[in-house]
């Protein structure tokens, strides 16, 4: 039987107040979710992550895979669903502890990098939703709102920013009913602009199997570093489910939620790639072959795709800040001013979109790998030793409970496999430097050092768990 971490009386009455309500300012931070206060079914989270992925941001991922990254229409295929499953899959191994636990996902971390040590992954991800995230899907609404209208791209920024703060201000119930309500909309505009784009893509002849191998990693680092993006977010969403609740329900929808979302609309982005409009303007790019009717449809749809995944951006952004183990943060305060924040690198990345996302996708994976081989390390290693789901929720609320491992080994696994292995603009890893052709390995090289090095360090006194 799971037991979950303790809630102090007065937050827990607070919390189970909150209940279910929609139209109510979440009270919850950091603190476990009461059993009382539990609720919805495992099926909805399908719809919490298919509407988040359906965005410019997703599209663009296979633009460049084509544009930037010299691939082929069907190479690049290949390239992004591999990289989506992977992080889809790691997404859904996550989502299971929220009903375990009822923990926001970086508050789980704690078990496998400590109280204070959990701040390196906490800060990055705050960091990363808050501030990156949110610039890159600002920046794709407001350009989409400035193509609608006519409008100067900046007021369009603002107007896009203030509905995406307002929806996570209000929190958890009221981030999971727009999803569901902003899915159906999203769903139709898309597959019917995926359907025009696909039937004018030159998808065949000898050019649209054609890319290096180099090529191919670049996009498949991407593709996983969208997806697994949303991994450090994944217990955010499913902490307030019934600690009964079947726990392969819980992995599945949210893991088949992002690879349909992702893979269905990078595939198309890669498609559109091969269709010139002649347009310099990245959403104008992908509707300028539109119908004009469908083209004005599908700029609403990228405004109001934005703003879903914003949401979850701002407020996860925020459960992550208030984890890093500061106690009773105001959740909502604290979403206002990440995105105040988000707005000001958004503004700053007007200029040059589309080699800022590049650079921005690449970078995520750099330490979401290494996250990831911490904590799935660390849940292997647990298996096998036999802890039990109470032993391990009463480290997750423990102040003097520290495993120094967990931080060493991601900093080092990160470091090392960025200065070997990263392929970026601005800078490329000693190994790459003597072999451009085999692209970025950062993420993979990342996951199995970080891995090994965790599996290592545990066993050194000062780095193992303190108890």
């Amino acid at each position: 039987m799971t037991t979950a971490p303790t809630t102090a009386p007065g937050a827990a009455a607070e919390i189970t107040a909150y209940g279910a309500h929609v139209l109510a300012v979440e009270p919850t931070g950091a603190e476990p979710v009461p059993e009382p206060a539990r609720h919805g079914s495992p099926s909805g989270l399908l719809l919490t992550w298919l509407s988040p992925n359906m965005e410019f941001a997703t599209i663009y991922i296979g633009v460049i895979s084509v544009l930037f990254f010299g691939l082929g229409f069907w190479t690049a295929t290949a390239a992004l669903l591999l990289g989506t499953a992977l992080g889809s899959l790691t997404h859904g191994v996550l989502s299971a502890y929220g009903p375990r636990f009822g923990v926001p996902q970086m508050v789980a971390g704690r078990v496998a990098f400590g109280r204070w040590g959990n701040a390196l992954p906490a800060a990055l991800n705050a960091a990363g939703a808050g501030l990156g995230w949110f610039a890159v899907n600002s920046v794709s609404g407001a350009f989409a709102l400035a193509g609608l209208t006519g409008w100067p791209t900046l007021p369009c920024l603002v107007l896009v920013v203030l509905a995406q703060v307002a929806v996570a201000y209000l929190g958890h119930n009221f981030v999971h009913r727009f999803e569901q309500y902003a899915l159906p909309v999203l769903t139709v505009v898309f597959l019917a602009a995926s359907a025009v784009t696909l039937g004018k893509a030159h998808l065949g002849g000898s050019a649209s199997t054609a890319g290096s191998a180099g090529g191919f990693l670049l996009a498949f680092s991407t593709a996983f570093g969208y997806a697994a993006g949303w991994n450090p977010f994944a217990s955010d969403y499913t902490r307030y489910l019934p600690s009964g609740t079947t726990r392969w329900k819980v992995a599945l929808y949210p893991a088949l939620g992002v690879f349909a979302g992702v893979s269905l609309l990078a595939v198309v982005g890669a498609a559109s790639a091969t269709v010139a409009t002649g347009e310099k303007n990245p959403t104008a790019a992908f509707t300028g072959h539109l119908p004009g009717w469908l083209g004005d449809l599908t700029l609403l749809a990228i405004m109001l795709g934005a703003v879903s995944a914003n949401a979850i951006n701002i407020y996860s952004a925020g459960m992550s800040f208030v984890s890093l183990g500061l106690r009773r943060l105001p959740r909502g305060p604290v979403a206002a001013v990440i995105g105040v924040l988000g707005f000001l690198v958004a503004w700053a990345g007007l200029d040059d979109a589309g080699h800022s996302y590049e650079a921005f996708l690449l970078v995520i994976a750099y330490w979401v790998a290494p996250w990831l081989a911490v904590v799935l390390t660390d849940q292997w290693l647990r298996h096998r030793a036999g802890t039990s789901d109470a032993d391990t929720s009463s480290r997750m609320t423990d102040g003097g409970y520290e495993v120094w491992a967990g931080p060493v080994a991601m900093l080092l696994g990160t470091v090392v496999s960025v200065l070997l292995f990263s392929n970026q603009e601005d800078f490329s890893g000693y190994l790459v430097r003597a072999e451009p052709a085999i692209g970025d390995l950062t993420c993979v090289a990342g996951f199995v050092l970080t891995a090994a090095l965790y599996t290592a360090l545990r066993r050194v006194p000062g780095l193992a768990p303190t108890r």
